[in-house]
């Protein structure tokens, strides 16, 4: 197996600026930090609230 010595991760992270630049990095990471957080909150159920409005409106 492939493994990652102690200067090849930090080539591969400056590499990585390089290609993207600090700004682009910084919205990539922004966007994944809200996608795990919605994705967490749907897990734990709490868009729920939404569905008890939904069945508050329906004709019984």
């Amino acid at each position: 197996m492939f493994r990652f010595q102690g200067w090849e991760p930090i080539v591969v992270l400056l590499l990585i600026l390089l290609l993207f630049g600090p700004g682009r990095i910084a919205k990539i990471a922004k966007e994944l930090g809200s996608s795990i957080t919605a994705f967490r909150s749907g897990l734990k159920g709490e868009d729920k609230k939404d569905e008890a409005t939904d069945h508050d409106t329906k004709p019984q």
